[in-house]
């Protein structure tokens, strides 16, 4: 199922104020479901990301949840969709999108990064490790809320390339 088909399937489910819908097609299936707060989660399939759950918090909007029927894969060999790069977690820790608390994020979507540009920060240890753009290009998904725990290879963010 491609991203196009999803971004549809969440509009159909923000238009129609259902609270929850699931499609399966093959072996991908896709559960968006209406979440009360200002918090979603997007789960992309095992193939193209590690397959723990990781919300986001951005604006009020649905929760998204794909999954490989064939089970869930490391997907540190698979690529994403498209053309766009999926930032994981180099480490376990805690996931910061800010230099400290009130301050503005690092990044937002839509923003574009260069190269060397920090993403977030995850603490390790007490140890504060700045997670920087490998890649110039623009911010299209932030896959991780502010203060949870990530684990090794999960999705941080997605960068569609220059």
């Amino acid at each position: 199922m491609s991203n196009d088909e999803i971004r549809e399937l969440v509009q159909l489910v923000i238009e129609s104020g259902v609270a929850e819908i699931e499609v399966q097609r093959g072996e991908n299936r896709v559960r968006i479901r209406r979440t009360v707060g200002n918090r979603h989660e997007v789960h992309i399939p095992g193939s193209m990301m590690a397959p723990a759950p990781t919300p986001m918090a951005e604006t009020m909007a649905p929760t998204v949840q794909s999954a490989s029927s064939s089970g869930a894969s490391s997907g540190a060999s698979a690529g994403p969709a498209g053309n766009e790069v999926i930032v994981k977690s180099p480490i376990v820790g805690t996931y910061y999108d800010s230099p400290k608390p009130g301050d503005p994020p690092f990044v937002k979507v839509g923003d574009v990064v260069a190269p060397g540009q920090v993403l977030c920060i995850i603490e390790s240890m007490k140890l504060m490790n700045e997670i920087e753009a490998e890649i110039a290009g623009t911010v299209v998904a932030k896959l991780m809320e502010n203060g949870r725990a990530v684990e090794y290879g999960e999705a941080l963010f997605a960068i569609r390339p220059r």
